[in-house]
């Protein structure tokens, strides 16, 4: 026997078998149940839990602004003997294969600064979950498909699933980070009408593009954190950047949607030519009101048709068995009496 074979027999018949014998049917029963309740307890637990969202992103711009700071007043040969000092294993291997200069590695940066990822070690953590997921997957799927065949499939199921597992593994990381840069976008679309308002009020206040941003993402940490760290950012970089446009246009860059492509558009403008700002923003955020409002009455009307399938699935045969079923229980003892 294989050790394969000899690891899958006392998993099998030692320890589970052992645990089901001492504790019998109605202890094994209980013991799932007790971790089944204990599951659902730490799951609530922790979706009702508290988190504060801006310590970290508070910690996020300030590095930002040092990292702007010592660009611009340090030396670049200092820099990169920095940077090279702080190189981990991941970054080795990615400089190594020169993933980092690949096109993927352009277009990733981009990707994970709409997902609220911006710094160096998120693209090389990326680089390098891309790289090396598929090795660990396949190596974990040749244990348990061909060396110990945990799941009891023949050769071409086995071959089907490894397949799948594997393919799977390799666009893991991108599917985490464009559901990641949807969810931040679909929060930036549902505070944007409110940080516009604040924005006109700063901006009828007299106070400047980098401290009515300042102001702004001051007053939204809490509804909004997502837009206040990209305004944040915003009024850092145009404080250090050389070019104000820049600043807007990284802005753009980091959310590429439509609506911040509007606003970018109309500060833009407001530099160029020197259009009055705050009529402009609140015909903006007037619009993104109205937009956030028809979206909310659309999903109110998906309502009823979105709850059909749980409703089956789940409520009616609850509901069947609490009403019909005390009565078949009466039908099958009048029947076996007779």
């Amino acid at each position: 026997m294989s050790v394969f074979g000899v690891l899958k027999y006392y998993v099998y018949n030692k320890f589970l078998l052992g645990i089901y014998e001492s504790l019998g049917p109605d202890g094994a029963i209980t013991l799932l149940a007790a971790v089944a309740a204990f599951t659902s307890v730490v799951a609530v637990w922790q979706g009702l839990r508290v988190r504060n969202p801006m310590t970290g992103r508070v910690k996020s711009l300030r590095q930002h602004r040092d990292k702007l700071r010592a660009g611009i007043l340090t030396p670049r040969h200092n820099r990169q003997q920095r940077n090279f000092d702080t190189v981990g294993m991941m970054r080795q291997v990615i400089t190594k294969l020169n993933l980092a200069r690949s096109e993927h590695a352009a277009r990733a940066v981009d990707r994970l600064a709409q997902a609220g990822f911006r710094s160096k070690d998120a693209v090389t953590a990326y680089l390098f979950a891309k790289f090396a997921m598929p090795f660990v997957i396949g190596v974990a799927v040749l244990i348990l498909v061909y060396g110990i065949n945990f799941f009891e499939l023949d050769d071409m199921s086995a071959m089907i699933l490894s397949l799948m597992l594997i393919g799977g593994s390799y666009y893991a990381p991108e599917i985490y980070l464009r559901n990641a840069a949807n969810k931040r976008r679909a929060a930036i679309q549902k505070a944007l009408p409110d940080a516009l308002d604040l924005l006109v009020i700063c901006a009828e206040a007299g106070l400047s593009l980098d401290a009515a941003l300042h102001r702004v993402a001051s007053e939204m940490q809490k509804s909004g954190p997502e837009i206040a760290d990209e305004f944040g950012l915003t009024a850092i970089e145009l404080g250090f950047l050389p070019e104000r446009r820049q600043a807007l246009a990284n802005l753009e860059r980091r959310t590429d949607m439509q609506s911040i492509r509007g606003v970018v558009n109309t500060l833009i403008q407001t530099e160029r030519y020197g259009t009055p700002l705050a009529q402009s923003l609140r015909v903006l955020s007037s619009d993104y009101r109205d937009e956030r409002m028809m979206k909310a009455e659309e999903k109110a009307a998906k309502l009823p048709a979105t709850l059909t399938v749980p409703l089956i699935c789940f409520i009616m045969p609850a509901l069947f068995i609490v009403l019909i079923g005390p009565a078949i229980i009466s039908s099958i003892d009048g029947l076996s009496s007779l």
